[in-house]
């Protein structure tokens, strides 16, 4: 194992203890900008806008999901989005909880959140839980852009 990955793991395992150097629960505005921007993409998704669905990502964006492929670059993601929209669509998500941490820096936040994602299964109406997780990087230009995204099953699809 690399260097740069041990010390992700490490980072990733202290993530409890460090949190002073985050700014946990603000209410500031970049929190705020932030869940406005996830809820403008979710509508986007809800209204099958590959467009709207991917407006704040990053060009060189990487999406990943449980049981696909990671999309590497926006274009690769609008093309997934609008081949699921086809494939499913009554593809439909609704938020349940959600929470933004912003470390002191103010040059990132994750966004962190728990979605019922509602869709067919064999013709009838379904639904599961998932959690999605994006990192928001802000850009030299001083927007700020999804850099990386994931999507994973908290559970299986189930008849709603």
């Amino acid at each position: 194992m690399g260097e740069t990955r041990l010390g992700t793991v490490f980072l990733l395992s202290t993530a409890p203890f460090i949190g002073p150097a985050f700014a946990q629960g603000d209410a500031s505005d970049l929190t705020r900008q932030i869940e406005s921007y996830v809820a403008q993409e979710v509508a986007g998704i809800n209204h099958h806008d590959a467009l709207k669905a991917t407006a704040f990502e990053a060009d060189d964006t990487i999406s990943m999901e449980s049981g696909r492929p990671a999309s590497l670059g926006r274009q690769a993601y609008i093309d997934g989005l609008r081949a699921a929209f086809k494939y499913e669509p009554t593809w439909h998500l609704r938020l349940i909880e959600e929470a933004v941490d912003i470390p002191r820096s103010r040059d990132m936040a994750v966004y962190r959140s728990t979605y019922f994602q509602d869709s067919t299964m064999a013709g009838v109406p379904a639904t599961q839980k998932v959690n999605y997780i994006a990192m928001f990087k802000k850009q030299k230009d001083g927007t700020w852009r999804i850099v990386w995204s994931v999507v994973s099953n908290i559970e299986k699809p189930h008849k709603r």
